[in-house]
Protein backbone atom coordinates (compact mmCIF):
# COMPACT_ATOMS: atom_id res chain seq x y z
CA UNK A 1 0.00 0.00 0.00
CA UNK A 2 1.30 3.29 -0.98
CA UNK A 3 1.84 5.95 1.48
CA UNK A 4 1.78 9.94 1.35
CA UNK A 5 3.39 12.44 2.90
CA UNK A 6 1.05 15.31 3.16
CA UNK A 7 1.26 18.86 3.97
CA UNK A 8 -0.42 18.64 7.78
CA UNK A 9 -2.69 22.39 6.90
CA UNK A 10 -4.23 20.26 4.49
CA UNK A 11 -5.78 17.78 7.28
CA UNK A 12 -6.49 21.46 9.24
CA UNK A 13 -4.45 21.55 11.55
CA UNK A 14 -3.74 25.31 12.27
CA UNK A 15 0.04 24.99 11.61
CA UNK A 16 0.25 27.48 8.42
CA UNK A 17 2.10 30.56 8.99
CA UNK A 18 -0.79 32.58 10.21
CA UNK A 19 -1.94 29.56 12.79
CA UNK A 20 -4.57 28.66 10.64
CA UNK A 21 -4.91 25.25 8.59
CA UNK A 22 -6.81 24.78 4.63
CA UNK A 23 -8.26 21.64 4.98
CA UNK A 24 -8.58 19.68 2.02
CA UNK A 25 -12.19 18.31 1.53
CA UNK A 26 -12.03 15.43 -0.40
CA UNK A 27 -13.34 12.03 -0.17
CA UNK A 28 -10.54 10.36 -1.17
CA UNK A 29 -8.28 12.21 1.35
CA UNK A 30 -10.78 11.16 4.31
CA UNK A 31 -10.32 7.49 2.38
CA UNK A 32 -6.40 7.82 2.74
CA UNK A 33 -6.39 9.09 6.33
CA UNK A 34 -8.80 6.04 7.73
CA UNK A 35 -6.42 3.56 5.76
CA UNK A 36 -3.37 4.94 7.32
CA UNK A 37 -1.65 6.11 3.89
CA UNK A 38 -1.33 9.51 4.54
CA UNK A 39 1.74 10.57 6.88
CA UNK A 40 1.17 14.58 8.24
CA UNK A 41 4.22 17.02 8.01
CA UNK A 42 4.70 21.02 8.28
CA UNK A 43 8.00 21.14 7.76
CA UNK A 44 8.00 24.66 9.04
CA UNK A 45 7.74 23.37 12.54
CA UNK A 46 10.17 20.69 12.01
CA UNK A 47 12.49 23.41 11.05
CA UNK A 48 11.84 24.79 14.88
CA UNK A 49 9.32 27.40 13.55
CA UNK A 50 6.90 28.70 15.63
CA UNK A 51 2.87 29.01 15.57
CA UNK A 52 1.98 31.60 14.50
CA UNK A 53 4.81 33.20 12.55
CA UNK A 54 5.80 36.04 9.87
CA UNK A 55 5.39 34.74 6.50
CA UNK A 56 8.07 33.70 4.51
CA UNK A 57 9.26 33.78 0.84
CA UNK A 58 12.15 32.41 -1.38
CA UNK A 59 14.30 35.36 -2.46
CA UNK A 60 16.81 34.64 -5.61
CA UNK A 61 15.18 31.93 -6.82
CA UNK A 62 13.13 28.55 -6.17
CA UNK A 63 13.40 25.76 -3.19
CA UNK A 64 16.22 23.93 -5.52
CA UNK A 65 18.10 27.42 -5.40
CA UNK A 66 17.91 27.22 -1.42
CA UNK A 67 19.26 23.85 -1.50
CA UNK A 68 22.20 24.57 -3.99
CA UNK A 69 23.00 27.41 -1.31
CA UNK A 70 22.06 30.05 -4.82
CA UNK A 71 19.06 31.49 -2.58
CA UNK A 72 17.53 32.21 0.71
CA UNK A 73 14.61 32.58 2.62
CA UNK A 74 13.14 35.54 4.30
CA UNK A 75 10.66 36.18 6.48
CA UNK A 76 8.48 39.46 5.96
CA UNK A 77 10.75 40.87 9.29
CA UNK A 78 13.55 40.17 7.14
CA UNK A 79 14.89 37.73 9.07
CA UNK A 80 16.74 35.28 7.50
CA UNK A 81 14.84 31.80 8.27
CA UNK A 82 16.82 29.74 5.40
CA UNK A 83 18.45 27.16 8.11
CA UNK A 84 14.92 26.36 9.20
CA UNK A 85 13.67 25.62 6.40
CA UNK A 86 16.64 23.51 5.17
CA UNK A 87 16.67 21.59 8.02
CA UNK A 88 12.78 21.09 8.17
CA UNK A 89 12.99 19.90 4.15
CA UNK A 90 15.73 17.29 5.95
CA UNK A 91 13.80 16.30 8.53
CA UNK A 92 10.34 15.65 5.71
CA UNK A 93 12.64 13.56 3.47
CA UNK A 94 13.88 11.33 6.63
CA UNK A 95 10.35 10.87 7.38
CA UNK A 96 9.43 10.26 3.69
CA UNK A 97 11.71 7.43 3.37
CA UNK A 98 11.36 6.06 7.19
CA UNK A 99 7.41 5.66 6.56
CA UNK A 100 7.98 4.74 2.55
CA UNK A 101 5.83 7.02 1.37
CA UNK A 102 6.63 7.40 -2.52
CA UNK A 103 4.15 10.36 -3.23
CA UNK A 104 3.39 13.70 -1.66
CA UNK A 105 -0.03 15.80 -1.23
CA UNK A 106 1.67 19.57 -0.61
CA UNK A 107 -0.22 22.83 -0.12
CA UNK A 108 0.70 24.84 -3.19
CA UNK A 109 2.95 28.53 -3.44
CA UNK A 110 4.25 27.54 0.48
CA UNK A 111 8.08 28.41 0.05
CA UNK A 112 8.51 25.04 1.82
CA UNK A 113 5.59 22.55 -0.04
CA UNK A 114 5.02 24.27 -2.88
CA UNK A 115 5.76 22.69 -5.84
CA UNK A 116 4.25 24.46 -8.93
CA UNK A 117 4.11 27.78 -7.71
CA UNK A 118 5.58 29.68 -5.17
CA UNK A 119 6.06 34.07 -4.07
CA UNK A 120 8.39 35.59 -6.05
CA UNK A 121 10.39 36.49 -2.99
CA UNK A 122 9.00 40.51 -2.87
CA UNK A 123 6.51 39.89 -0.04
CA UNK A 124 3.63 41.25 -3.20
CA UNK A 125 1.02 38.85 -3.51
CA UNK A 126 2.94 38.21 -7.09
CA UNK A 127 3.25 33.93 -7.37
CA UNK A 128 5.92 32.43 -10.12
CA UNK A 129 6.67 29.19 -10.99
CA UNK A 130 8.95 26.73 -9.11
CA UNK A 131 9.09 24.60 -6.13
CA UNK A 132 10.09 24.96 -2.26
CA UNK A 133 12.61 24.01 -0.58
CA UNK A 134 10.94 20.42 0.88
CA UNK A 135 8.84 20.05 -2.75
CA UNK A 136 12.57 20.48 -4.44
CA UNK A 137 14.06 18.10 -1.86
CA UNK A 138 11.43 15.50 -2.25
CA UNK A 139 11.29 15.52 -6.09
CA UNK A 140 15.42 15.08 -6.21
CA UNK A 141 15.08 11.85 -4.00
CA UNK A 142 12.75 10.08 -6.53
CA UNK A 143 9.62 10.89 -4.42
CA UNK A 144 6.62 12.50 -7.10
CA UNK A 145 5.16 15.53 -5.52
CA UNK A 146 1.68 16.74 -6.26
CA UNK A 147 0.11 20.27 -5.26
CA UNK A 148 -2.90 20.50 -3.26
CA UNK A 149 -5.21 21.32 -6.52
CA UNK A 150 -3.93 18.10 -8.12
CA UNK A 151 -5.49 15.44 -6.05
CA UNK A 152 -6.91 13.74 -9.63
CA UNK A 153 -2.98 13.07 -11.25
CA UNK A 154 -2.01 11.83 -7.38
CA UNK A 155 -5.08 9.77 -7.08
CA UNK A 156 -4.14 8.02 -10.60
CA UNK A 157 -0.64 7.92 -9.74
CA UNK A 158 -1.47 6.06 -6.43
CA UNK A 159 -4.01 3.96 -9.05
CA UNK A 160 -0.74 2.50 -10.76
CA UNK A 161 1.28 2.07 -8.71
CA UNK A 162 2.65 -1.16 -6.69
Amino acid sequence: MSRILISACLLGRPVRYDGTGKRLADPRVERWHAEGRLVPICPELMGELPVPRPAAEIVGGSGSDVLAGRARVLAATGEDVTAAFLIGAEVALDLARSTGCDHALLIDRSPSCGSLSIYDGTFSGQQVPGAGVVAALLAAHGIRVFADHEIDRLAEAIAHSP
